[in-house]
């Protein structure tokens, strides 16, 4: 073919192409007319609504155990005994979820599995009690598996439960995709079974209840053979070891060797920076008070790591969480809770400090960082002891250098956000370090809004490394911390509704603040994965402020990515009108493009929620550049573990 044949041939197929995608247009719409009787038909606008069996739910009542039964009944009974405080779910494994309905469990179906997965995730965090996901077999199950690796980098107690293929269906066509769970959760668990023999269904939950309640905890997964959703349960007798929950596990917790303590006394009194840092096991062995009142008799300060927040309240004097500078002069690091475990390194101490780590399971301690004394117990059992045992000091030259450090983390904020509004006002957009302070003024100097009431889920990436700086916690479980420690895309509607669902209850820690709205953030990137879940939101009338931050682009835009040949691949629509979204699955959408426009878009946002019980997406228009240290300092900030922006190492 001649260079000139083949021009008129791709000129042609380029103008057949335009004519077929013309032709298909003009064809839709003359077919769109002859339906209509040659008219354009009206649109007809019907109004997003709850169906009208959610009207039921309250007013059904429970129904009781008894046998005969079903393996999946026996467990529901299980989980019922053992206080299981909620059930995330979706269509699939259809017996677990309606006997654990049954049996009073509060129950609710979202969009995805992975999305429900997180959100029973979130609701932990912010409660501290026990919730359940559940999936079904193949592609339901397989959509869990990144956000039980999230709970497994939190040391979260979550309970996964799935259905499975008949037994006679294994290492047949019909049960490949089906048969073999476990070992796809090998590394992401604490425990897990395969359950095949319906008279030790009870036996296996125990096992599962034994391991989330007791030492460190970690994600439990049961598999259930169709063969266990059989009627064959006719008496107790039928029931191997059907004792109650006090017989096959229990809720005594290890206690510190009196040595150790008078070790731990001796290495604090030497020190003149000693800190704490309070993580996860303090939250989960409900020892908030105790490092309280211990941090208050011995003025040591505390900082915070971990999936949760709000651990010590972060205008106590002795909060050290806001603020990094002071770190590195710390002579005596005391983890307490401290699950996993950072790298030499990673926490910004200085490489002349001492550590003692505190933690109920000996096995892990030494792991990553060498420790100068290690102290097994219970984490509140273990405060008691030392509040008991440690005399009342004084650190006044180490806490005055603790409030000079959140002095200027404070300025650095304000000095961020006036680089925020500089940047905002040459680019018509919304900086992150704007957003982040305009939600700060709004949820902490409002006089509308008690700071301590609303819980708040810190996602996204980019955004997160803003937002978190300015997000306080006030009280326990008042922030879910986001993706910490495994870093996993767009959890962040989901852990949403796991927080909002937290609050409805009044579940754990979160009695006290039942129903109110609840704030999250998100990137853009993020927002594809879970942003259908707003539609969850609704259905539930979950009060939910979602935060999404829409820079046209992934996290990992710049530098290299530049390259015009790999740079699209980093790259979305720019302007995408996710607030439309939002609208058209059920929940109120504010477009924000500038500063003057973030706090009006809360108020109408936080207004929808208490008032209407719908949730809010607020999508807020940047740039893909405000990554960029050179072109729109500081750019993408950086992390410092642990504190306030503790999130992932």
């Amino acid at each position: 073919m001649s260079k000139k044949q083949a021009s008129e041939t791709k000129q042609h197929d380029g103008v057949s192409r335009r004519q077929f995608m013309a032709g298909a247009a003009a064809g839709a719409g003359i077919a769109a007319a002859a339906m209509s009787g040659g008219k354009a038909a009206a649109a007809v606008e019907r109004p997003i609504r709850p169906p009208a069996e959610f009207d039921l739910i309250s007013v059904t009542e429970p129904k009781p155990f008894a046998f005969p039964a079903a393996g999946n009944d026996v467990f529901a009974k299980a989980c019922k005994d053992e206080g299981v405080a909620a059930l995330f779910c979706c269509p699939g494994n259809y017996t677990i979820i309606t006997s654990m309905a049954n049996q009073g469990i509060p129950t609710f179906g979202g969009r995805t599995e992975g999305a429900m997965t997180a959100a029973a995730d979130a609701f932990i965090r912010v409660t501290g009690e026990i919730a359940a996901a559940s999936g079904t077999e193949g592609p339901g199950f397989t959509n869990m598996i990144c956000a039980i690796a999230a709970a497994k980098a939190c040391r979260t107690p979550l309970l996964v439960v799935a259905s499975n293929r008949d037994v006679r269906g294994d290492d047949t066509e019909e049960g490949i995709q089906r048969g073999y769970q476990q070992p796809t959760t090998e590394g992401l668990k604490k425990y897990g079974k395969r359950v095949t023999d319906i008279n030790r269904v009870y036996e296996y939950t125990a096992y599962a209840f034994r391991q989330m309640r007791t030492g460190v905890p970690g994600p439990v997964h049961l598999d259930f053979a169709a063969e266990t959703f059989r009627q064959g349960l006719q008496t107790e007798a039928d029931v191997q070891q059907f004792v109650d929950k006090t017989r096959y596990r229990t809720d005594s917790k290890p206690h510190p060797d009196p040595k150790d303590v008078q070790k731990v006394v001796e290495m604090i009194q030497k020190a003149s920076r000693p800190i704490i840092v309070a993580s996860t096991g303090v939250f989960y062995s409900h020892a908030c008070d105790v490092l309280r009142q211990y941090a208050e008799k011995t003025n040591i300060p505390v900082t915070e790591s971990g999936p949760m927040r709000g651990k010590i309240s972060d205008d106590h004097p002795l909060c050290a969480s806001l603020g990094h500078k002071h770190y590195g002069s710390a002579d005596l690091v005391v983890l307490i809770g401290q699950y996993c475990m950072p790298t030499v390194g990673e926490f910004v101490f200085g490489p002349d400090a001492k550590f003692i780590r505190i933690d109920p399971g000996a096995e892990d301690i030494g792991r990553n960082v060498p420790i100068d004394l290690a102290m097994v117990s219970d984490e509140k059992a273990a405060l008691e002891a030392l509040y008991e045992s440690t005399p009342a000091m004084k650190h006044d030259e180490w806490i005055a250098e603790i409030k000079s450090s959140r002095e200027a983390w404070e300025a650095e904020n304000e000095e961020h956000y006036q680089l925020g509004l500089k940047h905002s006002a040459a680019t018509e957009t919304i900086h992150p370090a704007v957003m982040a302070r305009e939600l700060h003024e709004f949820l902490y100097n409002n006089p509308a809004i008690p700071k301590e009431s609303t819980p708040v889920v810190a996602g996204g990436f980019g955004i997160g490394r803003y937002m978190r700086r300015r997000m306080r916690a006030f009280r326990p479980g008042q922030i879910c911390n986001g993706a910490y420690q495994y870093g996993s895309i767009g959890p962040d509607v989901g852990y949403a509704f796991g927080v909002g669902i937290a609050s409805r209850l009044g579940a754990g820690y979160q009695k006290g603040y039942e129903n109110l709205p609840v704030v999250a953030t998100t990137g853009d990137a993020g927002f594809g994965y879970s942003g259908i879940e707003v539609e969850t939101l609704a259905k539930y009338r979950v009060p939910a402020i979602i935060i999404v931050y829409n820079n046209n682009a992934w996290g990992t835009w710049g530098g290299g990515s530049r390259n015009p040949l790999v740079g699209h691949a980093h790259l979305f629509q720019e302007n995408v009108r996710y607030d439309k979204m939002a609208e058209a699955l059920g929940g109120h959408g504010e477009y924000v493009t500038k500063p003057e426009e973030m706090r009006p878009a809360l108020q109408n946002a936080w207004d929808v929620a208490k008032n209407e019980g719908r949730p809010s997406v607020i999508n807020c228009q940047a740039k893909k550049e405000f990554w960029s240290r050179a072109e729109f300092p500081p750019g993408l900030i950086t992390q410092v573990e642990p504190g306030i922006e503790a999130y992932n190492h």
